[in-house]
């Protein structure tokens, strides 16, 4: 199997000194809040996974550049790993169903992503929206005028719960934890989200840490902002 690796600003000792000091902090939310810091800063970069229905898929660590996606992929990967040998199997594990790194096997979709990792992290949108929480049935991957987002991947049938904005207030928000993944719930047909982040809760703020087209590079954006014009919120939990 190729490898493309690019450690950006760290080297593999450096890491390795990383996730043996987060492997010591127990609580998941507060080990994604200290490894998710480190990425603050690093460019945001779309399209860096090499691999489509007509090219062989290559097995990437790019920390140097990403996407809303690899972020969290790396970032979920690493929660799990003490050292950087045992990150790279998790990245694969996180990134691919049964850890087979082909482009057909490559979680394409948040919601792909959470069935996908359900050992190690729960989907809490209906738990914490309650009644206000919506289901809809969609088709991920299909498009309106029935053409693919992404050909070589089949369309699956899907129900997904998201708990619309105008319905985020403060008591909601109290049972939203640092280091839960956020999904940005897409009114598009065939796809889930159109973003995920980090929420990160610091006293009386809360952020969404993630990997910014706009500012192009990984920040802290004030969450009860960002989400106020979205349609709605997915909420995945690590165990």
């Amino acid at each position: 199997m190729k490898e493309h690796i690019i450690l950006g600003k760290w080297s593999q000792d450096k890491l390795d000194s990383i996730l043996h000091e987060s492997a010591k902090i127990k609580d998941a939310g507060a080990r994604i809040n200290f490894l998710s810091g480190f990425f603050l800063d690093v460019n945001y970069k779309e399209s860096t996974l090499i691999g489509d229905i007509n090219t062989p898929e290559i097995f990437v660590i790019n920390l140097q550049d990403v996407d809303c996606f690899t972020f969290i992929d790396y970032i979920e990967a690493m929660r799990r790993a003490g050292s950087f040998s045992e990150f790279k199997g998790n990245l694969k594990k996180v990134r691919y169903r049964n850890g087979e790194v082909t482009f057909e096997n490559r979680n394409h979709f948040f919601t792909d992503w959470q069935k996908l990792n359900s050992e190690f992290i729960d989907d809490l949108t209906a738990q914490i929206g309650g009644k206000k929480t919506k289901t809809v049935a969609k088709i991920l991957n299909k498009k309106e005028d029935g053409t693919y987002f992404l050909n070589g991947i089949l369309p699956q049938q899907r129900e997904i719960q998201y708990i619309p904005s105008d319905a985020i207030d403060g008591s909601l928000m109290d049972k939203i934890k640092t280091g839960d993944y956020a999904g940005i719930y897409s009114e598009i047909q065939g796809l889930d989200v159109s973003h995920v982040g980090i929420i990160i809760k610091d006293r009386y703020l809360i952020y969404l840490r993630h990997a910014s087209s706009r500012y192009k590079k990984v920040i802290d954006e004030d969450f009860r902002n960002y989400i106020s014009n979205k349609p709605g919120l997915i909420v995945l939990r690590p165990k």
